[in-house]
């Protein structure tokens, strides 16, 4: 059994077969298709520039300084390793550092080149490298050619016309417009040469590109802000997630700046970070430097003093117990000098937690020498949480819940600061009042002694309190010296950026490619099934066959020529060949069904055009050729079309006998053909339905039979007049034509209508001017009512006759 392919609907039938044979014969359309497709995906492929990606990895480790490791008085601890992992990931993706990192590497000047099909970035890849003096505004916006003359000189050329230009400080950040000059700049300059306008200033640096003479090169400088901006994009991954090691990856045209920024951005990370974990220590510093200027004038002073007493009194010196007790007094000024700056410092802190609310610049402990735990680990949390504040602006808006997190917490640290230095202030005030105490009994023992004595014990302890101040301060800057220096970055280079040959990621030229195949098929696909749903009409004989229950009697070609007398004028044509095969289908009917004597065939279709009369005049003259009496009768009575093919007159015919008029000998003409007669329609009468039922058409009928083997009416439209129906008793058998690509589907229901209820019998669909493996993709043949592959060319048609000939011959 033949699987069915059609899917029928609520709407009708989907003719799954005929869609995919229409599909084959548009195999051109899939042709053109495609080309255009691969020819715009080469197109694209083309102009496309490449895409790379290039990769660094680091690792972030809680390197502590081993020479100091129990001093976290002058070293900042930031947190943990998993504190510092997430920060550089915040830092590195920051627009602050892409701002550092694009001011170092001065990535705002661009470099490009005019390359086949586009502008191309030439950076990395020019004998020369232009480093600006950013202390000075520069030329903005407006693009310079750079032309290399060979032998190290380049020649530098920028437009100008009068008018005003822009100028731009990128180490401030500030715009600036000046007058330009009237005149373009054009100046040859060498390698290594200064560049010195009142728009640009810098330096023409070599590079170790060998240079091409001639080579051209557009040099311009572009927006700050964008530039950084492009940058925050950088990639970052965890490698494995939640480790130390990060993967840092950028995408980009141009493979040396990708390196250079990959490796820049480490390098400038790396510094930051030093720079803050050397942050108390250079606080240190900057702290023992300013109080060493004021301790080295107090020991100038003390020394000048104690040079010029001792000049005038040159005998006097202390006796042993005076010394002594200016030797007790001189611990005791210490002891409270010490407890004095803890004091100051406390004090100092406390109005700083109070009036700021940006703790990053908490002075450190370290600068009065303050070795109480509960206050370094106080300021030290509070500053790296600060730090994280200061950080989570880089990427979150104010109102993020992380705001309020840390700022609960750095309340909260502050809090337990407050009273750890209420706490210690109370300590020190109570151990200040002890040495005063000490120092006043001291003091007493020394009145006893004689007056210059006690003016030398004086003077000595002013120089001893300021010498051991000069040594204290400068003690502790070396050390604080050898912690900064001894620091070290916590970030690790593990893989640097590094042009390994790696190919471009992109464009995905093969995915273009099979877009391109895609298109190319969908779109040819879903023209032709648009065309396919929008065509209304009968194209092949199985849109018929899936309509319809009517058998398909027989296919008639396209007839080409301009005569409709097909079979009389071309009797060896494919056409002339579904005519005679016509012949023998309506035979086999008669024999089948018994009928004797004359026979009767009603030809009509659905409308005007399908080509009715065509096939009644050629069916008629293939009966006659057969040497079979045939009558050809116009029943058409409201446009008849007969007498202009056969070029006679329409004075009388069919409406003159049915009137009494005439006779059937005074109506019947001869065709020029033999055996066959024509009874034209006549004059068009007012009531042609009246006419064709009234009685007389009885007899008209019943009297052609007495004269004629073969009766052949050519009648209205069925889909226009009812005029077919009434005739159909009178036929032996009836042709419905349909005509490929003319004839509606919906045409068909009326037909179909009256054959189900039985109104109508013995009738026939002939498919009329069908076309073989045109748009509807078949190729099909139809001959004495059956499908075959003869008869497709008037050649073939020849061949066949020719051979038939010769066999009845020989017969």
């Amino acid at each position: 059994m033949e699987e069915d392919f059609d899917v029928q609907s609520s709407g009708g039938f989907f003719d799954f077969k005929g869609f995919l044979f229409r599909l084959v014969s548009f195999w051109w359309l899939f042709l053109i298709s495609l080309a255009i497709a691969f020819g715009i995906a080469r197109y694209i492929n083309v102009r496309k520039v490449p895409i790379y990606r290039e990769t660094s990895v680091i690792s972030i480790k809680d390197d502590q300084n081993q020479m100091f490791g129990g001093n976290t008085s002058l070293v900042f601890n930031w947190g943990g390793t998993t504190d510092k992992v997430q920060t550089s990931i915040i830092m590195l993706k920051s627009r602050s550092h892409a701002e550092r990192v694009v001011q170092y590497l001065q990535y705002y000047i661009n470099y490009q080149k005019q390359g086949e099909y586009h502008i191309e970035d030439v950076y990395g890849n020019t004998p020369f490298r232009l480093k600006l003096n950013d202390s000075f505004p520069q030329l903005y916006g407006k693009r310079m050619t750079f032309i290399d003359q060979g032998n190290g000189l380049v020649r530098i050329k920028i437009p100008f016309n009068g008018e005003n230009i822009s100028l731009y400080n990128y180490r401030t950040l500030q715009p600036a417009i000046i007058p330009g000059p009237t005149e373009s700049f054009d100046e040859v300059l060498k390698i290594g040469d200064t560049i010195e306008t009142p728009f640009l200033k810098g330096v023409l640096l070599p590079t170790e590109v060998y240079p091409q003479e001639g080579d051209a090169y557009l040099v311009s400088l572009g927006n700050f802000n964008a530039t950084a901006g492009r940058y925050r994009g950088i990639g970052i991954t965890q490698t494995p997630r939640g480790s130390s090691i990060l993967e840092l990856s950028l995408v980009g045209t141009n493979k040396k700046r990708l390196i250079d920024y990959l490796n820049a951005s480490i390098a400038v990370r790396t510094d930051e970070q030093l720079r803050q974990k050397n942050l108390f220590a250079t606080k240190t510093i900057k702290y023992i430097d300013s109080s060493l200027k004021s301790s080295n004038r107090d020991l100038d002073k003390a020394l000048a003093d104690l040079n010029y007493f001792q000049s005038k009194n040159r005998d006097v010196a202390l006796s042993g117990g005076a010394e002594q007790i200016s030797s007790e007094l001189q611990s005791l000024d210490n002891k409270k000098d010490e407890l004095a700056r803890q004091l100051v410092y406390y004090k100092q802190l406390e109005n700083y937690l109070t009036t700021r609310t940006d703790y990053t610049n908490v002075p450190a402990p370290s600068v009065t020498l303050i070795n109480e735990g509960s206050i370094t680990n106080g300021v030290s949390s509070i500053v790296q949480l600060a730090l994280q504040r200061s950080n989570l602006s880089y990427t979150a808006k104010e109102g993020n819940p992380a705001f309020r997190d840390l700022d609960r917490r750095i309340n909260a640290e502050k809090e337990v600061l407050f009273e750890n230095i209420r706490s210690s202030k109370e300590q020190i005030n109570y151990q200040i009042a002890t040495l005063n105490q000490d120092i006043r009994e001291a003091q007493g023992q020394l009145r006893q002694f004689p007056k210059e004595e006690q003016e030398l014990a004086e003077i000595q302890r002013r120089f001893s309190i300021s010498q051991e101040a000069y040594d204290l301060y400068t003690t502790k800057r070396s050390e604080a010296e050898i912690i900064k220096a001894s620091n070290v970055s916590d970030i690790l280079f593990i893989d640097k950026a590094k042009d390994v040959g790696r190919g471009p990621i992109g464009p995905n030229t093969q995915l273009n490619k099979v877009m391109a195949a895609f298109f190319g098929s969908v779109i040819p696909i879903a023209l032709v099934l648009i065309l396919f749903f929008l065509d209304a009409k009968i194209g092949t004989p199985e849109d018929v066959k899936k309509r319809s229950s009517i058998n398909i009697l027989g296919v008639i070609g396209k007839n080409k020529r301009g005569s409709v007398l097909v079979v009389r004028d071309h009797p060896r044509s494919a056409i002339a060949e579904a005519f005679r095969g016509l012949r023998s289908s309506l035979q086999f009917i008669y024999k089948k069904k018994g009928l004797t004597g004359a026979k009767t065939v009603l030809v009509t279709s659905s409308i005007s055009g399908e080509g009715k009369t065509f096939t009644s005049i050629n069916l008629a003259s293939v009966f006659a050729l057969s040497e079979k009496k045939t009558v050809l009768v116009g029943l058409d009575l409201r446009k008849p079309k007969i007498f202009d093919d056969f070029n006679i007159d329409n004075d009388k015919g069919v409406v003159n006998y049915l009137i009494g008029d005439a006779a059937i000998k005074e109506i019947k003409q001869p065709s020029g053909i033999p055996h066959l007669d024509v009874i034209l329609s006549g004059p068009i009468p007012p009531n042609p339905s009246e006419l064709i039922i009234s009685g007389a058409m009885e007899e008209f009928v019943a009297e052609l039979k007495e004269q004629y083997d073969y009766i052949i009416f050519d009648t209205p439209p069925l889909g226009l007049v009812s005029d077919a129906f009434e005739l159909m008793p009178y036929a032996d058998a009836s042709l419905y034509i349909v005509r490929q690509g003319y004839t509606k589907k919906d045409m068909l229901r009326l037909v179909n209508d009256k054959y189900e209820k039985g109104e109508i019998k013995n009738i026939s669909f002939v498919l009329n001017y069908f076309q073989q493996k045109k748009k509807y993709g078949y190729g099909y043949s139809y001959g004495y009512g059956a499908y075959n592959n003869g008869y497709h060319e008037e050649e073939k048609s020849g061949i066949f006759h020719r051979l038939r000939s010769v066999l009845t011959k020989r017969k």
